[in-house]
């Protein structure tokens, strides 16, 4: 089969599997539900910087429960299986997308929730809303590419967080910046630099997956 053959293959049988399942993506939502509702019973109301934060922080997590066993969850012997079947670009690339997609539509979800509980003080909310998209693409390939690699070295949490620390510390910075210029309403080109710098960010990491992952894939 070709590379998008293989690609959408591998999409279609995660997306079949966490549907038969469930028991992940209901443990999100929950996770997601209920740190809204205490952040609600501790704080009741926020200005608007806390409130963004608040929000990023709850998305951040998420984000590392729902990806972190995106290799975990494989076993060795359909590992072995996907090796003589698939080329490991088509797997890393069938994961960022698969996660991707998963995190978008969690994405969508907290925010929703989020808003609901805390009165939402967006000025752009169609500006805010791409912004929590590209946080979310970008969440799915920096984990992805974090939980690939620590996969290969025992699963270790901590090799995942040293991992992913230099890479999502900059990038939550750039988010933040993003959102916030919505939150005020702000002229939208003035946050054109914050998008490129996440779409950089963005290639380069699925760009150094590319070029990583089929070595690891071989151990």
């Amino acid at each position: 089969m070709s590379l998008l053959q293989q690609i959408k293959t591998l999409v279609n049988k995660d997306l079949t599997l966490e549907w038969r399942s469930k028991h992940a993506v209901n443990g999100i939502l929950l996770y997601v539900v209920s740190t809204v509702f205490v952040c609600y019973q501790a704080f009741k109301s926020v200005d608007t910087l806390i409130w963004n934060a608040l929000f990023w922080i709850i998305l951040l997590f998420a984000s590392i429960n729902a990806i972190s066993r995106s290799f975990i969850q494989e076993s060795q012997y359909r590992q072995l299986y996907y090796y003589s079947i698939a080329s490991p670009k088509a797997i890393i690339l069938s994961k960022i997308i698969y996660n991707i997609i998963l995190m978008t539509a969690l994405s969508a979800i907290a925010y929703l929730i989020y808003s609901l509980v805390f009165k939402n003080p967006v000025g752009d909310p169609l500006f805010y809303f791409i912004a929590v998209f590209l946080g979310a693409v970008s969440f799915a390939t920096v984990f992805t590419m974090v939980s690939g690699i620590s996969a290969k070295t025992g699963n270790n949490s901590t090799m995942m967080a040293v991992l992913a620390f230099p890479i999502i510390i900059p990038l939550l910075i750039v988010l933040i910046t993003l959102s916030q210029n919505a939150l005020q309403g702000l002229n939208r080109a003035e946050s054109y630099n914050e998008i490129g710098v996440l779409i950089a960010i963005n290639v380069i990491t699925v760009t150094i997956s590319l070029l990583l992952f089929p070595y690891l894939w071989r151990d």
